[in-house]
């Protein structure tokens, strides 16, 4: 039934996409569609406005018209199916998805090489390392100082492996094309169960990644934890421009 109500309204001229009002929308009313941010249903936006804050284009407002009125129940049938979704595509991930511990060891070709080649080295220690694969569970996240690197920064940045990922347990996505209220969930309960030490949020200079740290952030606040977070923008030609 349609009402007059508060609601949310998007501004796609100014909208670019970069996914930060979405994990701060609880309802889960807020999705990235075609680079803009669209409002999946007026039935799950609320019209209280939460992730009016977090978009730094000033795209979203709060606007007063005829719509849909809010629907709890169907909120919640929405926040289980995406989680469903979530399970089911883990699901259809190949075997290599299983969850591996090992030394940091020296790549083949490092072994044709000068020693002092560091930075051939690899220091990954574990397997996998998409977020969406990383099960929240996983013995290598106990009291772990983790890494969550947006997926461009490993081509932009040459000396990821030194600088970043030696010594921490890296996680890796894409807080543009991935679903970031999956990642608030994984990533809370990550918080819950694995007694995090540190976060390093590596992302690139570019609107769409400034959401991984949002993200975190939210799934901190859902897992009532207050982890130390450092948070390192890498520019576009691979510089450290922001630590």
């Amino acid at each position: 039934m349609k009402i007059n109500r508060k609601i949310i309204e998007i501004d796609e001229e100014l909208c670019d996409g970069c996914g930060q009002c979405v994990p701060s929308c609880a309802e889960g009313a807020l999705q990235i569609i075609d680079g803009k941010a669209k409002l999946v249903a007026e039935v799950y936006c609320d019209g209280l406005g939460a992730c009016l804050g977090d978009c730094p284009t000033g795209a979203l407002k709060i606007v007063e018209r005829e719509a849909e009125d809010f629907d709890e129940k169907a909120v919640e049938e929405r926040l289980e199916t995406l989680e469903k979704e979530t399970l089911e595509e883990l699901k259809t991930q190949c075997p290599s998805s299983v969850s591996q511990s090992f030394s940091p060891g020296i790549s083949c070709k490092k072994a044709n090489e000068p020693t002092d080649q560091k930075s051939s080295s690899s220091t990954l220690s574990h397997w996998p390392v998409q977020i969406r694969l990383i099960p929240p569970d996983a013995p290598f996240l106990k009291g772990a100082d983790i890494l969550v690197a947006a997926d461009c920064t490993a081509i932009a940045y040459a000396n990821l492996h030194q600088d970043y990922i030696a010594g921490k347990v890296v996680m890796m996505g894409c807080p543009k094309f991935d679903n970031a209220e999956a990642y608030v969930e994984k990533f809370a309960d990550i918080f819950k169960k694995a007694d995090i030490k540190s976060i390093t949020a590596l992302v690139m200079e570019v609107p769409c990644c400034q959401g991984m740290p949002v993200i975190i952030e939210k799934a901190m606040e859902k897992a009532g934890k207050s982890i130390p977070l450092n948070k390192v923008v890498i520019s576009r030609t691979g510089e450290v421009i922001q630590q």
